[in-house]
């Protein structure tokens, strides 16, 4: 098939560039757009207690989290001053008056001690904003800058959860407008340097951009229909670019061997289209199912990166497998060159550590055992303000609250009580909720609560829905929410209660998103580890070489994982990387960084493995077969490597700590594996376990995909080029 591709590809090859550049042109145009169509996301998890209490809250009691937090200090005397109040007063009223605002409350008119800060110089207004993320942060670009003031009587400045993610959102994409500018031009200069022909570098830039392209338009199709996380658009620069490449090196490489073993340019690109077009089939397949393993959370913020993948894959593939024969029936004397030299470093070293294997896999094991050590002290926790950079407008405003203010009002447990229940009853479990450790105060309809005392005064109307059905308002200290915040929620939810209740709030809901996350966490493992053995298999027709493959690639995760710990959680080098360590992972990158690289490791032990197996058919010797496997292999997947590592590294100097850690571990992941991992350990295992390498069952070989690079030279001069 990809022999009849490669040829047919060649012979009609001015259509199908004409019809490339086409659609290259309308996807680019349509793709543009993408950004505009993709939405924010939100902690929650479809079906929990706290998005069933977020509903309740809607329909019944008209409001939900106070998602705005207005922070006003007054400029003369404290926030109990006539002419402070009176100034914050007219914001409130003003404030109320605004488009999708449900529900204000103000230190002035609620009189709560959480509200106003411990010197009384600065106190709260909490505000709630109806609508998706993506419509209320909307909103906010342009209310925030609206209602950050200075008059002569107060200083106003604008947090809350939502200010703080719309300012993540803002940057992620800054991100990737810093990231693009810096990718494209280093890439193609690295091809060129790699290539030493010119052409070769535009023609494999071509393809990434191609499929840069592709996936942001496809991508905004598909958010015609779900919800697409802007993130998305951030892997599908990276992924894109790093795919297109990384097959177009192949591709233009392999066509270099059959022009220097002395096939005519007719001949030389349909046996290069099916030799390499095979390998990449492979290795877009193993891609796209480690990234559709994200499919199994309930979160349209990681299905986006599967959408976003399975999309790159396609696009990817297809440059490679149908634009580049068709370019290389043009202009492939423009790209030949003398293919892969005939040794190298690693050769030698690949060659030097199968001599010594017991010494090389002991050494190499050691070093990347102690690198992934520190992911034994892994500690996940929940996102903050932290994830933005210092001096940022909404981080600044959290960073006063939890400096100056003993409550965290912002961040309230919303608990919603079922039918309506006897006041009494409604008291006693108000007070029983105020003595648990981590509570502030509960506000109630009859008044707030301390350590079991009613201190604040009744008649609060607000959490009281009209059928009689109540809500209390449970604030934490700050200890409490920079703490154990799923212990504090899951201290909640066990205090009895005189009637059922639904307990949420923005501490509800991330804690029923990281408990939903790591329920479901083994089952995309499991889908990723058994669906790559699989396809390894099937490329292979070997038992042992996709289990080692496996367990290889997770060795080199691992390391990932101990940088992971080492810089972000305990912070080492947080001042050159300019981030602020938080003391724990946010649980949703390591599974997004897992299903990332993992599927981007093996797409190198798919390259590799190919040209061992293709090697070990024509000979039959396991130890030459690796030998001139990594001979052909290890410098284009060293390049490959390195420029798609160079991709992601560009995220490392963005604003947002989760593109930081994607791009720093996922990079440090590709280097590890490209070299390490390749070069030196599997050659030491494929040489230890000698003719077991290439066993399997009887029944099980007749699964077998065959080769495709065996292309009758009859069948290949038949075909004719315009």
């Amino acid at each position: 098939m990809l022999t009849r591709l490669g040829r047919r590809s060649a012979r009609y090859s001015r259509a199908v560039l004409l019809g490339f550049l086409l659609l290259f042109l309308g996807l680019g145009g349509y793709g543009a757009g993408a950004q505009d169509d993709l939405d924010l996301s939100r902690w929650s998890s479809p079906g929990t207690e706290s998005v069933r209490a977020a509903d309740e809250l809607r329909d019944g009691f008209r409001t939900g989290n106070p998602n705005l937090a207005l922070l006003v200090t007054a400029r003369d005397g404290d926030v109990d001053s006539p002419r402070t109040e009176r100034a914050a007063r007219q914001l409130t009223d003003e404030v109320e008056r605004l488009p999708r605002v449900t529900d204000v409350t103000a230190y002035w008119d609620a009189d709560s001690p959480a509200l106003r800060g411990e010197d009384g110089r600065r106190a709260l207004i909490l505000v709630h904003l109806a609508g998706t993320a993506t419509e209320t942060r909307e909103v906010l670009g342009s209310l925030s800058p609206r209602l950050t003031r200075t008059t002569a009587d107060i200083e106003v400045r604008v947090g809350g959860q939502e200010e703080i993610s719309r300012q993540v959102g803002e940057q992620a994409r800054a991100d990737f407008l810093r990231a693009e500018a810096f990718a494209l031009p280093v890439v193609l200069l690295l091809l060129t340097l790699v290539y030493r022909r010119t052409v070769a570098a535009l023609l494999t830039v071509a393809v990434g951009l191609f499929s840069v392209v592709g996936t942001l338009a496809g991508l905004r199709v598909i958010a015609q229909f779900t919800e697409v996380s802007t993130f998305a658009a951030n892997l599908a620069l990276v992924l894109g670019l790093g795919l297109g490449i990384d097959y177009s090196l192949f591709v233009i490489n392999r066509y270099r061997e059959e022009r220097a073993a002395g096939h005519d340019q007719r001949a030389a690109v349909p046996r290069a289209t099916a030799a390499a077009g095979r390998t990449v089939l492979f290795s877009g397949v193993t891609v796209a199912v480690s990234l559709c393993a994200l499919l199994v959370f309930p979160f349209f913020f990681l299905s986006s990166f599967a959408y976003a993948g399975v999309l790159v894959v396609v696009t990817a593939v297809t440059g490679a497998v149908l634009f580049l024969p068709a370019a290389l029936a043009r202009w492939g004397h423009r790209v030949e060159r003398a293919a892969a030299p005939a040794s190298g470093f690693w050769h030698r070293a690949a060659l030097t550590a199968m001599r010594r294997p017991f010494l090389a896999g002991a050494g190499v094991l050691t070093a990347l055992l102690v690198a992934a050590s520190p992911l034994l002290g892994l500690r996940f926790g929940l996102p903050d303000e932290r994830t933005l950079p210092e001096g940022t407008s909404s981080r600044t405003t959290s960073e006063i609250v939890h400096r100056e203010f003993a409550a965290e009002p912002t961040d309230t447990v919303q608990v919603v009580l079922g039918p309506p229940a006897e006041p009494d009853g409604t008291r006693v479990y108000a007070a029983e909720l105020s003595r648990l450790p981590g509570v502030f105060q509960v506000d109630a309809p009859e008044g707030a609560y301390q350590d079991g005392r009613r201190t604040g005064p009744p008649g609060q109307d607000r959490l009281t829905a009209s059928d009689g059905r109540v809500r209390l308002a449970v604030v934490p200290t700050q200890r409490a929410l920079y703490g154990d915040v799923p212990a504090f929620v899951e201290r909640v939810r066990q205090t009895p209660a005189p009637v059922p209740v639904l307990v949420g709030g923005y501490p509800g809901e991330t804690t029923d998103f990281r408990s939903t996350l790591l329920d479901r966490l083994p089952f995309a493992v499991g889908i990723v580890l058994v669906a790559t053995y699989v396809i390894l298999f099937l490329m292979t027709n070997s038992v042992l070489l996709p289990a080692k493959a496996t367990v290889l690639n997770l060795l080199s995760l691992s390391v990932m994982f101990g940088c992971l710990v080492w810089v972000f959680q305990d912070g080492h080098l947080s001042g050159p990387l300019g981030f602020t360590a938080t003391g724990s992972i946010e649980p949703s990158i390591p599974v997004l960084m897992f299903c990332v690289a993992y599927g981007l490791s093996m797409d190198y032990e798919v390259f590799l493995l190919a040209r061992i197996k293709e090697e070990h058919d024509r000979t039959g010797d396991t130890r030459s077969a690796v030998g001139e496997g990594i001979r052909r292999s290890a410098p284009l997947i060293t390049a490959a490597a390195g420029i798609l590592a160079l991709s992601f590294l560009s995220y490392a100097t963005g604003g947002v700590v989760f593109l930081k850690e994607l791009g720093i571990g996922t990079a440090l992941t590709i280097l590890v594996d490209a070299t390490l991992i390749r070069v030196v350990l599997l050659p030491v295992t494929m040489r230890l376990a000698g003719r077991a390498n290439w066993w399997a069952p009887r029944r099980l070989r007749r699964l077998r995909i065959r080769e495709g690079e065996a292309v009758p030279a009859d069948d290949v001069l038949r075909g004719e080029y315009a």
